[in-house]
């Protein structure tokens, strides 16, 4: 595996299927007897007789031609978790029914370390023999490690000074989880959680066997301690909350890597690649969750893995170990992995690994459910710089491991952070989260009985639930001043990105980037693809995310992994609505082609008030005479004339002013064009007048923006950008930093996207930091 040596994601339930029980037989006395007295066997008996038959034989039929419909549908498993995920919400979860103040202990009867107690733990999963990094984890001083084993462990396994837990010894001490756990996966470190807090653990270094810890010293990097003597006594460095609707992170770019992002971060904000503008602090000692960051090959999730080098070569990015920790104020979340992650024990109820959701995803929506808990008791979580050293194995896991993370995750932290609860103790909340969570379908009602089981075995082996506290989320939050504004700039570190070692420093220019960002910064950008998604929609948004307020990617085909959502260049200004309410509060919207490139650095004077389009590039915008052309022409022409006919006064007016004749047909490429905030009324009115009218969007786009203002009112900002009919043989020396924009240049590939960004480095030179 290349994250974690994890097993496979489907779920063996221990127990057996309980036999059916087979139907009680009809009694003799009132069964009707077929013998008595004369049949009519026409057609039309037989068929009113067996109806009922006829009937489920024909349901059965339909019921299996559907399945392989499905599996069939896409070539790969959408369809399917989208049947799945609407199965998920209509079924209702039934509500468990715990008595709190009756569960009785459970006690460790069954194995020979009955009396052993030790305050630090580190838990681990193993599926093979001790590996070398285990060796050196169970070296460590005043940590006592606990390997967790399932059903691909060897049977004599053995580690000195290390517990093993095998399945036989799991299944006789008595935790309720057992009944839900699968035999073959990690998430059965949940027993191994369970027997640390039986015998008197307070801290859990949860960690996989392919780390070795920097410098054999735990402590190095981690506040063991949060109280006493030992403990740092410290103010921490804070994300903003100046913000209130950024709800996730990306933590590497804090200890210098950019373009790197963990798994479980959305994949609409891998873009989001500048660092901070100003930080906060809070004062330390409520830090009961620490994620430390890893070297060598960290977390990420198999599309970065795959996409970011070329070859058989193994990672080894590094980060800045020297970058202070970092906390997350309520309302922000981080992804949180199970491979190098220190709790306290005010958070142990935060380590329950979910059963019944994929592989890869049980950690980070453990990370995510645990986060927003932890607020309702005052902890927050902190990332610390690297505290281990991961080795890259160079063995792939399948994406579909991935699936619950892709589709759900930027939805789970949104609804997470709206989430609110009234219950008056926190395992209370914790089960009545676990059911919201299941009625939204981010996991099955498997995890609320899970949920419940796992939250009476740690009562049951002693664990004392902590107390609530206020939410500060409820509370009018403090203006930030001036005074309260921390600065830190992150190193830029040498990295391998897109298959290309990047040698030497780049200058910083993050006042420019800043000035971008501000100026676009409210502004939606749509493009679309006609080239292949799975290769460009990342680069796409790795590119142009870091200046705009987010990045929408329309495709031929839609693609739910990659955020890609299905649309037609035809008629693409038909899916121009949808966006524009789902962005209320954007300053304006930017849509673009990906066959033309952007230098946003050159927009900074243009009016974002003001329409945007290409009217001065005759290659891009012509009139065409309708006479003598093909039918094509003629019956456009006549669609405009319908649509002109039913316009408002106002758009009829502005468009006839512009447009004197009706035997003429503007026609415009439309690459580029930008409409902004008070336009956008006008479009949409627009884009209903068309309606179902068959209306090509070359020659939509000029029939929209001459009826909403007069082309004399445009910005001229493009009207200098670089225009060609046929791409260019040397694309190099057709490239131009000076121009607004470049038109054509197409991406199909990763290395073709490397090509092009080392062209636009000319007027941004931060982009070299994504190659």
């Amino acid at each position: 595996m290349l994250v974690q040596d994890r097993e496979d994601g489907v779920s063996k339930s221990p127990k057996g299927p309980k036999p059916i029980r087979e139907r009680s037989s009809i009694p003799l006395s009132r069964t009707p007897n077929r013998f008595n007295g004369a049949k009519n066997l026409d057609f039309s008996t037989w068929v009113s007789e067996n109806l009922y038959k006829i009937l489920s034989i024909l349901l059965l039929i339909s019921t299996i031609a559907i399945f392989f419909y499905l599996r069939g549908a896409a070539g790969d498993t959408t369809t399917l978790l989208c049947l799945q995920s609407t199965q998920t919400h209509s079924i209702r979860p039934e509500f468990p029914k715990i008595n709190w103040n009756n569960i009785p202990a459970i006690l460790d009867k069954s194995t020979p370390y009955a009396n052993f107690r030790s305050e630090k733990w580190v838990v681990v999963s193993v599926s093979d023999y001790p590996s070398d990094s285990l060796r050196k984890l169970g070296r460590i001083k005043g940590w006592q490690v606990l390997a967790v084993g399932n059903s691909k462990t060897p049977k004599d396994w053995n580690l000195k000074g290390t517990i093993f837990l095998s399945l036989e010894m799991q299944a006789k001490l008595g935790f309720r989880v057992v009944d839900y756990l699968p035999y073959d996966s990690y998430v059965r470190k949940t027993v191994g959680y369970l027997f640390a807090i039986q015998h008197g653990a307070k801290k859990i270094l949860d960690v996989d066997d392919r780390g070795d810890v920097i410098d054999d010293d735990i402590g190095k990097h981690f506040d063991v301690e949060l109280i006493g003597e030992d403990a740092r006594q410290e103010v921490i460095l804070q994300y903003s909350h100046d913000n209130p609707n950024r709800t996730v992170v990306n933590p590497y770019i804090h200890f210098g890597q950019r373009s790197v992002w963990p798994r479980g971060l959305p994949l609409e904000n891998v873009g989001e690649i500048g660092h901070e503008e100003f930080y906060t602090e809070i004062f330390g000692g409520k830090q009961l969750i620490q994620q430390g960051i890893s070297n060598g090959l960290p977390d990420v999730d198999s599309v970065f893995y795959f996409t970011r080098k070329a070859g058989f070569e193994a990672f080894d990015i590094r980060f800045d170990e020297h970058a202070p920790k970092v906390a997350l104020p309520q309302g922000m979340m981080v992804p949180v992995n199970s491979f190098n992650t220190l709790f306290h024990s005010s958070a142990f109820w935060g380590l329950m690994l979910p059963v019944s959701v994929s592989t890869m995803a049980s950690d980070v929506l453990r990370g995510y459910w645990t986060q927003r808990l932890l607020w309702e008791i005052g902890g927050y979580v902190v990332v610390y710089p690297p505290t281990i050293h991961r080795y890259d194995r160079i063995e792939g896991y399948p994406f579909s491991e991935e699936k619950d993370l892709h589709v759900n995750v930027g939805r789970l932290t949104k609804f997470l952070v709206a989430w609110r609860s009234s219950k008056h103790r926190l395992f209370e909340k914790i089960l009545e989260l676990s059911y919201a969570m299941a009625e939204e379908g981010f996991w099955t009602v498997q995890d609320v009985k899970f949920t419940a089981a796992w939250l009476q075995d740690l009562l049951a082996v002693g664990y004392m639930q902590p107390r609530l506290m206020s939410l500060e989320l409820d509370r009018p939050r403090a203006s930030i001043g001036h005074g309260d504004r921390k600065e830190f700039v992150p190193q830029k570190l040498p990295s391998v990105h897109l298959g290309v070692e990047e040698i030497g420093t780049v200058n910083y220019e993050i006042a420019n980037l800043i000035k971008w960002r501000k100026n676009f910064g409210n502004v939606v950008l749509i493009i679309f693809c006609s080239g292949p998604v799975e290769r460009t929609a990342l680069e796409w948004r790795l590119l142009y995310g870091r200046i705009f307020k987010t990045v929408i990617i329309l495709s031929d085909q839609k693609n739910v992994d990659l955020a890609v959502e299905k649309g037609n260049l035809d008629y693409m200004y038909r899916y121009a609505p949808k966006i524009f309410d789902r962005y209320t509060s954007a300053e304006g919207f930017l849509f673009l082609q990906d066959d033309t490139i952007l230098n946003y650095w050159n927009l900074l004077q243009a009016d974002k008030s003001k329409l945007w389009i290409a009217n001065k590039v005759s290659k891009s915008w012509h009139a065409v005479p309708v006479a003598n052309k093909s039918d094509w022409f003629v019956k456009q022409a006549d669609v405009v004339k319908k649509v002109v006919a039913t316009m408002p006064v106002h758009l009829q007016v502005n468009y006839k002013e512009t447009m004197k004749s009706d035997e003429t047909l503007m026609i415009c490429s439309s690459e580029i064009f930008y409409i902004p905030r008070h336009f956008v009324s006008d479009f949409v009115d627009l884009v209903n007048l068309v309606g179902n009218l068959d209306i090509h969007h070359k020659v939509a786009m000029p029939m929209f923006f001459t009826a909403m203002d007069s082309p004399q009112n445009f910005d001229s900002v493009l009207n200098s950008m670089i225009y060609k009919k046929k791409s260019p043989g040397n694309l190099t020396t057709f490239y131009s930093a000076e121009a607004p924009a470049i038109h054509p240049w197409k991406v199909s590939s990763e290395q073709e996207f490397i090509k092009l960004i080392r062209v636009m480095a000319a007027g941004d030179p931060l982009l070299m930091e994504l190659v």
